[in-house]
């Protein structure tokens, strides 16, 4: 059984798996020791919603802790998701579906991306919002794509 238990801790120290492409960075503290902290654009496609790519901005800790994957990420963040081809729905959407989560402490806080579809104004809206277990935060950033048609190419 305590076995179980310590499994199922270093399950949870684990950083989740993500398909977001880190696309660039720029350093915002300098720091002797360690990593800089810094602020991380990434990219990541709606795994149901073909045709939608989301750009994440957040703030990355350096420093020892940082560097060690110890260190507690800041909560605040950005969004902005673009229609890059034409818009398919791969299966059902659910509203508050999640589409990118991300560990942003060792165990207790995670960041995460939320879609809702508008359909009185055919529109998705994506919400980055980050959470801990016991205690979350109200910052947040949305964003909206409205389903247009797609030209089609020569």
């Amino acid at each position: 059984m305590r076995a179980a238990k310590g499994l199922g801790g270093l399950l949870l120290a684990l950083p989740l798996w993500v398909g977001a492409e880190e696309i660039g960075q720029v350093s915002t503290v300098f720091k002797w020791v360690g990593p800089n902290d810094r602020i991380v654009v990434e990219a990541f496609d709606d795994p149901k919603v073909d045709g939608v790519t989301c750009y994440l901005s957040r703030a990355k800790t350096g420093g020892v802790k940082g560097g060690l994957g110890l260190a507690e990420d800041r909560a605040e963040a950005s969004i902005a998701c673009r229609q890059v081809g034409p818009i398919r729905f791969a299966a059902e959407l659910k509203d508050g579906e999640e589409v990118f989560k991300e560990r942003t402490s060792l165990v207790f806080k995670t960041m995460q991306v939320v879609r809702f579809f508008d359909r009185k104004r055919n529109t998705l809206v994506y919400l980055v919002y980050s959470d801990r277990v016991i205690e979350g935060s109200p910052q947040n950033a949305v964003t909206a794509i409205p389903i247009l048609p797609w030209p089609a190419r020569p």
